[in-house]
């Protein structure tokens, strides 16, 4: 986290603040002194000390409630605050999540904040979500998703006319459980680019900008995505010839997960940036831009007006999935 800090600060300019016992972060700010400029990282870093923070196989919800100066806590305070544009954690990211919905609070119309996961395609980038907060969803849920998507991929991702598609067992509007093309119906009429339902064996080949599924679907994509990248490390071991190895390793390093940072939780009032448990310093570094990069879009304010006038959430007495 530290090494990251200090990398977004020496390479992008980025002002971070770190939150956390003070000691500890200032002995690896000197220990990454003979690899980043002291004076720079001196200038941007800062630390915010805390003696709390929320371990890993913590129940997210009691760990909340016990620890008020957790760590992840303290970091959506200032943003709520106003005194940070957006906070970022690779910790426990039910804490993240928690924290984000408890501090920040949901945007007005708002009935889930969905992760979303930006995946690369064979040209571009592509945002999925939800990438794993919401795992039982309702139609209305997912036409959410979409606008929101629509929204990131415009204002952070620069794609003009963002094409939207929901996640299915097949391109036809007949094909999914009910909650499925309950949320075609909808999707297809909310005056968005919509361009119908998206095959799994289509997500990376660049169909659409927006792929909308519920938590549940959304994580086992990213987590089966991530082993293929795995496997393709895994098999450079093996690659014969330098070439071989080169061409492999540079596709590696596109597809895989940290070039790409973090998500952010959408549809909360402030920018909140979920990274990986393993992430390394490259990707705690990407993380941060991300944070930065949506802080600047202004892409809170466009879900605030967007989200406006959806359709309210339906009860449902035999569940969503019908």
């Amino acid at each position: 986290m530290v090494a990251g800090a200090a990398r977004a600060a020496r390479e992008f300019g980025i002002a971070v603040a770190l939150v956390g016992d003070e000691q500890v972060i200032r002995t690896h700010l000197q220990e990454q002194a003979s690899q980043y400029d002291p004076a720079r990282v001196r200038d941007l870093v800062s630390v915010v000390h805390t003696t709390e923070w929320i371990t890993m196989g913590e129940s997210p919800a009691h760990a909340l409630q016990r620890k008020r100066s957790a760590s992840v806590l303290l970091a959506a305070r200032m943003v709520a605050e106003r005194r940070a544009s957006g906070f970022v954690s690779a910790g426990n990211s039910g804490a993240a999540l928690g924290a984000a919905l408890l501090t920040l609070g949901r945007l007005p119309g708002v009935e889930r904040a969905p992760i979303a996961t930006i995946i690369p395609l064979h040209s571009g980038r592509a945002v999925l979500l939800d990438a794993g907060a919401n795992v039982d969803c309702k139609p209305e849920h997912l036409l959410q998703f979409g606008v929101m998507g629509s929204v990131y991929a415009r204002r952070v991702l620069a794609v003009e006319t963002p094409r939207v598609a929901l996640l299915s067992i097949g391109e036809e509007p007949s094909k999914g459980d009910r909650r499925t093309k309950s949320a075609h119906a909808l999707l297809r009429d909310s005056g968005l680019n919509f361009v119908g339902n998206l095959d799994g064996k289509d997500v990376f080949r660049g169909a659409a900008d927006v792929v909308v599924c519920d938590g549940f679907v959304g994580n086992v994509v990213i987590k089966v995505g991530e082993g293929v990248v795995d496997l393709i490390a895994a098999l450079l071991a093996n690659a014969k010839g330098p070439q071989a190895a080169s061409i492999l390793g540079g596709l590696a390093d596109r597809v895989h997960w940290a070039e790409y940072g973090g998500a952010p939780l959408l549809g909360v009032d402030g920018i909140c940036v979920i990274a990986h448990g393993r992430s390394d310093a490259r990707a705690v570094t990407q993380a941060i831009r991300v944070a930065d990069q949506a802080a600047n879009s202004g892409v809170v304010e466009g879900l605030r007006q967007e989200l406006q006038g959806l359709p309210k959430v339906r009860d449902d007495p035999q569940g969503s999935n019908g």
